[in-house]
C-alpha cells in the first residue's frame, strides 16, 4: 500500500511530467513556425517520453493500491527568441525535473518506502540522460552560432531522432 505522502508527491509528479510534455509540444509548435522541422521532431519525441514518464507514475500509484488525482496543467510559454533560447529553456527545465526526482527519492528514504525508492532509481538514471541530451543540443547551437549552415545541419540531425518505448513499458 502506498503511503499518503508518497501518493500526494507522485500525483504532483504526474502533473510535472505532463507539464513537461505540454512544454515540449509548445516548443515543437514554435520550431514548426520557424520552419525547423527537425527541431520540432526532437521535441515531439520528447513529448512522448514525458507522457511515458507520467504513465509510469500513474501505474505505480495504482499498482500500490493508491489513487491517481489529476490536476490542472499550467500553460507553457509559446515562443522563444531563438532555437538556442528554446533549448536552454529545455535544459533548465530538465535540471528542475532532476531536482523534483531527487526530492522524491529523499521523501521515499524518509518514509522508508523501499518500493518507491527502487522505482525512482529508473528516473534518477533517466534524468542524467535527459539533461545530457538537451545540453548536447545547446552546445551544438552555441558552436553553430548564427551560421545558417550549422543550424541546417543540426536540424537534419534532430530530424533523425525516433521515439523508442522504454523496455519496461513494452511488456
Amino acid at each position: 500500500m502506498i503511503g499518503d505522502r508518497i501518493q500526494e508527491a507522485f500525483n504532483k509528479q504526474i502533473n510535472a511530467e505532463l507539464y513537461s510534455a505540454y512544454l515540449y509540444l509548445s516548443m515543437a509548435a514554435y520550431f514548426e513556425s520557424v520552419n525547423l522541422r527537425g527541431f520540432a521532431n526532437w521535441m515531439r519525441c520528447q513529448v512522448q517520453e514525458e507522457i511515458v514518464h507520467a504513465i509510469k507514475f500513474n501505474d505505480f500509484i495504482v499498482g500500490r493500491g493508491g489513487r491517481v488525482t489529476l490536476m490542472p496543467i499550467e500553460g507553457p510559454p509559446t515562443s522563444w527568441a531563438s532555437p538556442l533560447n528554446a533549448f536552454e529553456d529545455a535544459y533548465r527545465h530538465e535540471q528542475k525535473v532532476t531536482g523534483l526526482i531527487n526530492d522524491l527519492v529523499n521523501l521515499a528514504m524518509e518514509e522508508k518506502d523501499h518500493a518507491s525508492n527502487a522505482f525512482l532509481q529508473w528516473f534518477v538514471t533517466e534524468q542524467v540522460e535527459e539533461e545530457a541530451s538537451a545540453d548536447g543540443v545547446v552546445q551544438k547551437l552555441k558552436l553553430a552560432g548564427d551560421q545558417g549552415g550549422g543550424l541546417f545541419m543540426i536540424d537534419q540531425e534532430l530530424a533523425a531522432r525516433v521515439f523508442t518505448m522504454p523496455a519496461a513499458q513494452t511488456e
